[in-house]
Order: C-alpha cells, then structure tokens, then sequence
C-alpha cells in the first residue's frame, strides 16, 4: 500500500505555502523509500512555484537537494540497504537504456528523464519533491552521502553542488587556471569552493565589494565589483573560464571581454529574459560561451567523494518550517540575495 507522508504544498501561482499529507507510491521492485532528514531550498524551486518559467502544476511539492536515510527497499534492490545515507537531486528515474543514460547523463534521456518534481513519471502520475518527510525513487537515482558530510550540509550538494562541479571538470579548472565565479549565492558559493579544491585561481564578481570578504573565506584569491567601471575595464584579458550562476540577465559582452582568447563563458543561472550577444564577441579571441545542466548519477557520486576528502559542504541556514510562512519568507529572502548560502529545510518540522 502506499504511504502517506507531511509536506509543503502550494496549490497555486502565487499562494503561500501549506502544511499537507501527501502519498508515496508502494515500493516497486526497484524502488527505495527514503526518510529525508533535509532539503536545500534551490532557485529553481522558486522559479517554478511562482510559475516563472510556464508549465507549473499545482498543487505542487518542490524540492530537489535531498538527503536522507534509507527506511525500506523493494526485493530486488542490490546495491542499497536500510540505514544507508543517501541524496536524491534532480531526477527520479530515466529509462536507462538510451544513449544518453548508457553514457552517463541521465539528465538528457531521450523519454525523457523524471524530474523529481513537477514531472510527470512513466506510469503518468505527477512527481512530488522533497519537501516532505519521504520520498520514494528508483535506485539508479540514489547518491551515498559519504560519512564526513552531515546531512544538512550534503543536501545542496544535489542540485548547487553538481550544478557547479560538472562544468569546472568539463572545462579544467585546476592548477594554472584562473576560473572566476560570477554571483556569491546558493550555486557561486560551491563555485567557488569546488574550483579552489580543484585548485584553480577564483576570482568572485559581484556588483559590489559586499560580499568580499566571505568570498576569500570561501577559497578566492580575490573579489571584483562590477559597480567599479575601471575594475572591470583592468579585468579583460583575465580568466579563462568564467562560471555565471546568477539568474538574472547580465551584460554577457562585457563578460565575455574578460576572457582570454581561447576561454570559456559558462552560464548556469536560468534568467527569465534572453542574453544579449554580438558573434563578434566570439568570434573575437575564439571563446566559447555555453551552458551546463546538472551531472549525471555517476558523477554526482564522484562530486559527493570528492567534496568529503577536501572536506567541502554547503553553508547552510537551517529552517524550522513548523510555521509554513517561513518558508515563504526564505523565498523572498533567496530572491533578495539576503541568504548565506543556502536555506535548507529541516523536514522533521514539517507539520502534520
């Protein structure tokens, strides 16, 4: 039989959020059912509840930075057991079977892939996230945490953490390489984290100096403030990858001026209106300017290790969400930038 389980629902554009029971399927064969202890309040989440990018449906349960422990398996479930430490990020199933899944990016199944919420699965039901205390998935979507991160801290990891490793790897952040990190919030704090252990050069780029100090705290050797005409002036020429993981529309050119010939402008934010950009901002010094999705399942277990032996976690604010309006002012305090640096959602303060 399925189980019931407490949630945060909204059930419309623009409502509040509400405490609410909702149902996890019966345990398929494959399945493992989750007790999750946290989840990361993720931008996309918000982009998603107020409905700003379309095709929202509610009542709707976000959530996609979770972590947990395993409470029960279906029979034939092989390489999970009861007690394990696990995470869950964006998607819940795939097919499996497809050249995108065989190679590794599940992300771009060809069915498609199962988000984890706001999807709708292969049996036609609507995907539930983790903002509740449990959560069923397929195996093949399950992470282990290892046991030096806590599990508040891990949760981001599943969406902020993969989000950031996957192109710092792509694209050879390490040792020699001058990386800069455009935004100092939920993703640009993994940015930069990540891209100092990898041991790359990290420049922060804010519009101001605000945030400069928690910058180098995180691991960049320096700050640039784009309010500072001639700081970004002296800056062209200076990186050769630049990561951007802020969500709003941003003066690429000027960015892209910044590279060295040959450099790559990644973008990881999702604003609602499009960039803006000459082919002769390009063309111009041979530079790539691109986007990154999330990782696939296998190297999200490699960005898992790979934080907990250079002892890398999230910082977090945890959440009592007893008070459902909490959780709405976190949204509003995420939009703001007002957040360091990532909200996470202690679930066993959900109310029933």
């Amino acid at each position: 039989m399925p189980t019931v389980t407490n949630a945060l629902s909204v059930p419309a554009a623009g409502a509040p959020f509400e405490a609410v029971r909702i149902e996890r399927r019966d345990l398929r064969d494959d399945d493992v059912r989750i007790d999750i202890a946290y989840a990361g309040i993720c931008h996309s989440d918000i982009h998603t509840v107020r409905d700003e990018w379309g095709a929202a449906h509610y009542p709707i349960v976000t959530g996609h930075e979770i972590a947990g422990t395993v409470s029960a398996v279906g029979e034939g479930v092989t390489a999970i057991a009861v007690g394990d430490r696990v995470g869950v990020g964006c998607l819940v199933d795939s097919c499996g079977e497809c050249g995108p899944c065989k190679d590794g990016q599940e992300m771009f199944c060809t069915k498609p892939a199962v988000g984890t919420y706001n999807s709708r699965d292969y049996h036609g039901e609507w995907t539930a996230g983790g903002y509740s205390q449990q959560i069923v998935v397929t195996e093949r979507m399950v992470v282990r945490i290892p046991d030096a991160l806590s599990l508040d801290v891990a949760a981001p990891l599943l969406c902020a953490g993969i989000t950031t490793y996957s192109p710092l790897k792509r694209w050879g952040a390490g040792p020699g390489v001058k990386v800069a990190v455009v935004g100092v919030g939920g993703l640009g704090h993994m940015g930069v984290k990540i891209a100092a252990a990898l041991g790359a050069q990290v420049t922060t780029i804010s519009r101001t100096d605000a945030k400069a100090a928690d910058a180098m705290a995180l691991g960049a050797t320096s700050h640039l403030a784009t309010s500072d005409p001639g700081a970004v002036v002296a800056a062209r020429g200076s990186f050769d990858l630049i990561l951007n993981t802020v969500s709003a529309p941003l003066d690429m050119e000027a960015y892209l001026r910044m590279l060295r010939p040959n450099g790559a402008l990644v973008n990881v934010g999702l604003p609602s209106e499009p960039y803006v950009l000459h082919p002769f901002s390009v063309i111009g010094g041979n530079k790539v300017f691109t986007g990154s999705q999330i990782g696939g399942i296998a190297q999200t277990q490699e960005m898992l290790d790979f934080c907990a032996a250079h002892g890398i976690g999230a910082t977090v604010e945890v959440l009592d969400a007893s008070d459902t309006a909490a959780v709405d002012a976190a949204y509003d305090r995420v939009v703001a930038g007002d957040v360091r640096y990532r909200v996470v959602i202690d679930t066993a303060t959900i109310p029933g």
